[in-house]
């Protein structure tokens, strides 16, 4: 069975467009999980970062935002939502939504939400961000209601909720060493 024209280039701009994506969000983890090399895997080298005051390479924004966060917030939060993506052969522009979450020594949190407007371009095969525009559309402070659970004295044993490589997320392989346990 063969496949159609119309289909090969659908499929085409989708895997692209899953590309692009999975750029955003090595930008997002990076940028949480304090990981330098994955944040800046998302960008070519010539690109142009806009966010709030700062305006410079990636790696520069990386600098910046990571000691600022550093002081500011216990642990931050990117999450990303819907994506609209227009390609255009090897470039492309996209506008994605987010919600920002920075844990503040307080307790306390600030929420923000706003768009990425962004430029890729394809290079050597591989899409990169050569363009990012960071628009705050909002921001407010969430009071902290404290640990519903409370304390899990085991939690520990699967990894923490870290920046930097210490964090679960980078456990291989990942396993279980908590026993079992149904609460009731």
């Amino acid at each position: 069975m063969t496949s159609s024209p119309d289909k090969a280039a659908r499929l085409d701009a989708l895997l692209d467009k899953q590309d692009i994506w999975e750029c955003l969000v090595r930008m997002s983890r990076g940028t949480d999980r304090s990981d330098r090399e994955l944040f800046l895997s998302a960008f070519h080298q010539d690109s142009v970062v806009t966010a709030g005051p700062f305006v410079g390479s990636p790696a520069d924004l990386y600098d910046w935002a990571s000691k600022f966060q550093a002081e500011a917030y216990t642990n931050t939060f990117h999450k990303l939502h819907q994506m609209n993506c227009d390609l255009d052969g090897d470039d492309a522009h996209a506008e994605s939504y987010y919600l920002f979450v920075g844990c503040l020594p307080d307790g306390n949190n600030l929420l923000a939400g706003g768009r990425y407007v962004d430029r890729f371009a394809r290079r050597g095969g591989v899409w990169g961000m050569v363009m990012r525009n960071n628009f705050v559309e909002w921001t407010s402070i969430l009071p902290a209601l404290g640990n519903p659970l409370g304390e899990i004295p085991d939690l520990a044993l699967n990894g923490i909720s870290a920046r930097g490589p210490d964090d679960a997320s980078y456990i291989r392989p990942l396993m279980n060493k908590r026993a079992p346990f149904i609460p009731g």
